[in-house]
């Protein structure tokens, strides 16, 4: 049976990933920062719940071997731990954004390589890596965020073509608003529809196993994204006060978004 592991799995678009892998007979390992609740998650599909630090490259690197020794070869790696900390951009920590950086942008390292080197030498594997369409058009507001996500889709396309006469693919997963905690206290902007959880978890089934560089959800984000590069600067401003995407992560519910400022502050 082939073997799935979904970092940050325990919640959000991670578990729903982990439940569609599950539900097309991958024996599935989700690991996560919170322990119990990659237990209690993986639980529900007959699983495999672990804790990992995705910012500890030697943690990574042990539980690739010990997922490989124990339970069977990684076919699958879903990079999809992350955190999104949104506000003015000086009123942002040191510390917070070392923080966000290093989960968001090294955890995706990290897990790479660590899963690399097994795949390669099966000429198999996928890695997913989960972005944003943030990591192709940024806001106010979401600046580190954007940072740590360009980054991962820069990474993202150049494994892809370095490994690619192995056999091995990488495909950058890029959701837009999608309805998790990771957007609790923010407004959707006007024109976007928020995608579930499962939506994404669809998308990263339907491109398994085939050479997608990049996986937008919904598609049309493809679109945008395009249609932003080409629009002059002021215009794309324009549209984006007409819709209120340039106030979406600096003018959100503080106290709505505490409850998750304060998980991911003490994960």
């Amino acid at each position: 049976m082939s073997v799935a592991v979904v970092t940050g799995g325990a919640r959000g678009i991670g578990k729903a990933i982990a439940t569609a892998l599950a539900e097309s007979g991958f024996r599935v390992v989700i690991a996560d920062i919170d322990e119990n609740a990659a237990i209690e998650a993986s639980a529900g599909i007959s699983g495999t719940g672990l804790r990992l630090d995705v910012t500890d490259g030697a943690a990574f690197r042990a539980l690739v071997a010990h997922v490989e020794e124990k339970i069977g070869e990684i076919h699958v790696l879903v990079n999809n731990a992350g955190i999104m900390p949104i506000g003015p951009l000086l009123e942002f920590s040191d510390d917070s954004i070392d923080r966000a950086l290093a989960i968001n942008l090294m955890g995706v390292i990290n897990g790479t390589r660590a899963v690399l080197p097994g795949m390669v030498a099966r000429r198999r594997g996928h890695v997913f890596n989960v972005a944003s369409i943030a990591g192709r058009v940024a806001v106010p507001g979401g600046s580190i965020y954007s940072a740590s996500k360009y980054g991962v889709v820069g990474f993202t396309d150049g494994v892809r073509e370095e490994f690619y006469p192995q056999g091995i693919r990488v495909t950058a997963v890029l959701p837009s608003f999608t309805k998790t905690e990771l957007i609790a206290g923010t407004d959707v902007p006007k024109g976007t529809k928020a995608s579930e959880p499962e939506d994404i978890a669809a998308a990263v089934m339907a491109a398994l196993g085939k050479d997608e560089a990049h996986v937008y959800v919904p598609k049309s984000l493809k679109a945008h994204y395009v249609a932003n590069t080409l629009l002059p600067v002021k215009v794309g401003r324009a549209i984006a006060r007409a819709a209120g995407a340039d106030r979406v992560f600096l003018d959100f519910d503080k106290s709505g978004r505490a409850a998750y400022d304060k998980r991911i502050a003490e994960s």
